[in-house]
């Protein structure tokens, strides 16, 4: 993550108090769209609508056990549909929207955390080419094998090694839920945009965001724990001003942008 955005987050924070009725209007959060072509229909708790073969999209209202409440956008993947791939160039960061256009997806979540020249902070593996380090004995990975198994785990159980010939790969920290349960963690206690990416006991794949500077860590972690979504692994990505997702699939699509420009992002296609 950038270190510039605390800076754009404070004077938002401002705004959303003082100045300005809706978070959305301010030029430094995530804008978001949600919804059937151009329209955004008010959330249906617990509905899945199909989206396209594979593809499944639900909308919910969270609250975390200080009041605090956010629209969350979850897109759930039947990975016998879809493939998945880590597209990484610090050289050239994209909008959201460009990254869409470059790769044709059908969806795109931001990754993992990045400095101020735009390097992944850990190792990305990107169609087989490796960048970074790994995270040794904390965080997690998101990652893709050589026979296109898709993963999320975590590094202190499962250590990542160069011998396994992983294709794709982005890692984060920290690793929210373990086997069904929250994990503990030392994190900040401030409350942001949010994006994660989970794996659930039938072997599907999710990508979960809070648009909102709602949820601190623990109230994600603890959320996620809660929730019917049936998860066993649940990863925290770079959240904050590079919170994003995009899907377009059939008639549903959502836009959440990210304030900033993003190096990394996990794609989505048909297979």
């Amino acid at each position: 993550m950038r270190l510039r955005k605390s800076f754009f987050w404070h004077v938002c924070l401002l705004c959303s108090l003082f100045l300005i009725p809706s978070l959305a209007a301010c030029d430094g959060l995530p804008t978001i769209s949600v919804g059937l072509a151009a329209q955004t229909p008010t959330p249906t708790i617990n509905t899945w609508n199909q989206a396209a073969p594979g593809v499944e999209v639900r909308s919910e209202i969270w609250k975390s056990s200080d009041g605090a409440s956010d629209t969350v956008s979850i897109v759930r993947f039947n990975l016998r549909y879809v493939k998945l791939s880590v597209a990484y160039q610090p050289d050239q960061p994209l909008s959201m929207e460009d990254w869409m256009q470059k790769e044709h997806a059908t969806a795109l979540i931001n990754g993992g955390y990045f400095d101020g020249q735009d390097n992944a902070t850990a190792l990305v593996i990107s169609n087989g080419q490796a960048f970074g380090t790994s995270y040794d004995g904390f965080g997690g990975m998101l990652d893709v094998d050589a026979q296109g198994h898709v993963q999320v785990r975590s590094l202190r159980e499962q250590p990542y090694a160069p011998s396994e010939g992983l294709t794709q790969a982005t890692q984060c920290t920290p690793m929210l839920l373990l086997n069904g349960k929250r994990t503990q963690f030392n994190a900040d206690n401030k409350a942001s945009p949010r994006s994660v990416v989970a794996m659930d006991k039938q072997g599907r794949l999710l990508f979960i965001v809070s648009p909102g500077a709602e949820f601190t860590l623990d109230d994600l972690a603890a959320l996620l724990a809660k929730s019917d979504l049936g998860l066993v692994n649940a990863l925290n990505l770079d959240g904050g001003s590079s919170t994003g997702l995009y899907l377009n699939a059939g008639s549903q699509k959502i836009t959440i942008d990210s304030y900033v420009n993003l190096p990394l992002v996990v794609v989505v296609k048909e297979k």
